[in-house]
């Protein structure tokens, strides 16, 4: 009888931990996620002292860090080059956009000479996934030939579903691609969700032997301004009182939490109006609804891909980073003074339902799926499948609390990022901030040091340039990087860091150079200009920046000219 019962209780002790078997990596290498949104401001979600309902990236940073001075590059495909390969963009081929200017900076298309991250990790083991936005390659979509030898598959992934091109309709995107092969979306398809989903796939069918790498670009925020009823109706009136309202209680929230300093001023809001000046609020309240509700809908699909990794038992061996790929946008795509098309030769009130089969090849569809032409216009409810519009210049000012400038600029509100990391099993402490300076080239770096990899001097036959970034592991443990200058250009655009300091300039046309000089230390917000005060500093930084751009063929934006 005894004997009895201890063989029922061995065999039910076994079944248990049969149970809690993991899918962990037998060699112990963490899984790596690595998570983009796209066109956002530095306190847009609630971890950085916004008001949008993020609950599942808050709890990441919780219980993880969040990094209060990361970089990005203030351009979409420029960062996405950039993060990809832990080289400068102009190194990556990616110098401006996907144009050709007729040099290797800018090919427009992602360099030979570069290695992605997906290309690394998968010498060491990895499984590698992504699902999202490429945007590392000019090919427009042909059903007849299309070029792939920089889609994802080709540069190390081993699944892909998203789009090759940047910007499209969140219901009925251009580019969408499986794989190698162009596809159609579903009657119920919203790209947010798609995203996530075949995230979620990739990792249910992941085997359980191999450490995996998910790279995971979603285009929310970006234009347009497309989200589910069900999520706009969460911020119905939520924006009523206006962009002055919101900055302000932006600013308070972020001294309160301790992410920016009492003596960073709230920035001039650049010529734009007083909320109690402005026509049209219910309209424009409504953009800042639909823009909230996009990001709540991508913080949900994170919350089910987190799931998904407590349910295998992988969460804690897991690095995750969350960031963004430039500041938020200012470009009022869609503004027209009247309703109408987008395109000259659709009639408004005519319908043409688009073959069930055909691709979208085209950044703005001319009509939706079901016959429906696409609207743009000031006064136009936005949401639907049948709008196209931005958010404005006045909430990306707000979405960039407290800095300067926008997208496409690179003073801090244009390339200022949340970084948030989380891994359990290799960070342990919670909650806490980290001040060190870091960029997007560091990023690679990172996943390099922690997956034991070795960044390569060949690779496929090229020679490769050296990697330009470094490992944030030391950070991870709270200690100081190595010292070093961070260096922009964009656009004309021109900014370095050192130390404290920060030389920084906005093109314009008449003049090269237009240096302003700050002290981040005590001004992030970039509001006293030292430039007049310190000239030897600013030429010492000026000289540091002509010979990083010297070194990377860095064009002049007037006349395209060898920097010198």
């Amino acid at each position: 009888m005894i004997k009895s019962r201890i063989i029922i209780l061995a065999i039910t002790i076994l079944i248990a931990f049969s149970g809690c078997k993991t899918d962990r990596p037998e060699n112990g290498k963490p899984n790596i996620i690595l998570i983009m949104s796209d066109d956002m401001g530095y306190s847009d979600i609630g971890c950085y002292g916004g008001v949008i309902n993020t609950p599942v990236l808050d709890g990441l940073a919780k219980n993880g860090l969040r990094f209060t001075q990361f970089y990005n590059t203030a351009r979409c495909c420029p960062t996405r080059a950039s993060l990809l390969t832990g080289l400068y963009q102009h190194q990556a081929g990616i110098g401006h956009m996907m144009n050709n200017k007729g040099t290797d900076a800018y090919r427009g298309d992602l360099s030979n000479k570069a290695v992605t991250i997906a290309e690394v990790l998968k010498q060491v083991g990895y499984s590698t996934y992504m699902s999202g936005k490429w945007h590392v390659t000019p090919l427009k979509p042909s059903k007849e030939n299309p070029s792939k030898h920089n889609w994802p598959l080709q540069r190390g992934f081993d699944k892909f579903f998203g789009t090759i091109h940047g910007a499209g309709s969140f219901y009925d995107p251009n580019s969408l691609t499986r794989d190698n092969e162009f596809i159609v979306p579903s009657e119920d398809f919203y790209y947010t969700d798609a995203i996530s989903d075949n995230a979620i796939k990739f990792l249910e069918d992941h085997k359980a032997d191999k450490p995996f790498f998910l790279y995971l670009p979603y285009t929310t925020a970006h234009w347009p301004m497309h989200a589910k009823p069900e999520d706009i109706s969460k911020y119905e009136g939520k924006f009523d009182e206006g962009w002055d309202v919101l900055r302000e209680r932006k600013y308070k929230k972020l001294l309160e939490m301790g992410l920016i300093k009492p003596e960073w001023k709230l920035t001039e809001k650049d010529n734009i109006p007083d909320w109690e000046d402005v026509e049209m609020k219910d309209w424009y309240s409504s953009l800042m609804e639909v823009y909230a509700a996009m990001v709540d809908r991508m913080d949900q699909g994170i919350g089910r891909i987190m799931n998904t990794l407590d349910k295998k038992g992988i969460a804690n061996n897991t690095l995750v980073f969350f960031l963004q790929d430039n500041g938020g946008c200012a470009e009022e795509f869609g503004f027209s003074k009247d309703i109408k098309p987008y395109h000259n030769d659709v009639e408004p009130n005519t319908t043409k339902p688009m073959d069930k089969d055909v691709f979208q090849t085209e950044m703005v569809p001319k009509y939706t799926r079901d016959g429906r032409p696409v609207l743009i216009g000031k006064g136009l409810e936005p949401g639907s499948e049948d709008t196209y519009l931005g958010y404005g210049k006045p909430w990306a000012n707000a979405s960039n609390t407290p800095f300067r400038m926008y997208k496409h600029w690179v003073h801090e509100g244009g390339i200022s990022t949340p970084l948030i990391v989380h891994w359990p099993d290799g960070i342990k402490a919670k909650n806490e901030f980290r001040n060190q300076p870091g960029h997007l080239i560091d990023i690679m770096a990172t996943c390099v040091d922690v997956a034991g990899a070795t960044y390569p001097e060949t690779f496929n036959n090229n020679n490769i340039i050296p990697l330009e970034g470094i490992s944030l592991t030391a950070a991870f443990k709270n200690k100081d990087l190595q010292s070093r200058a961070i260096f922009w250009e964009h656009e004309g655009n021109k900014a370095v860091r050192l130390g404290k300091f920060k030389l920084v300039s906005i093109y314009k046309k008449d003049s090269e150079y237009n240096w302003e000089l700050y002290d981040l230390e005590s001004d992030r917000s970039e509001t006293i200009n030292l430039f007049e005060e310190m000239p030897i500093k600013a030429k010492e930084m000026e000289i540091l920046w002509k010979d990083w751009a010297k070194r990377l063929s860095v064009l002049t934006w007037n006349g395209s000219q060898p920097i010198k």
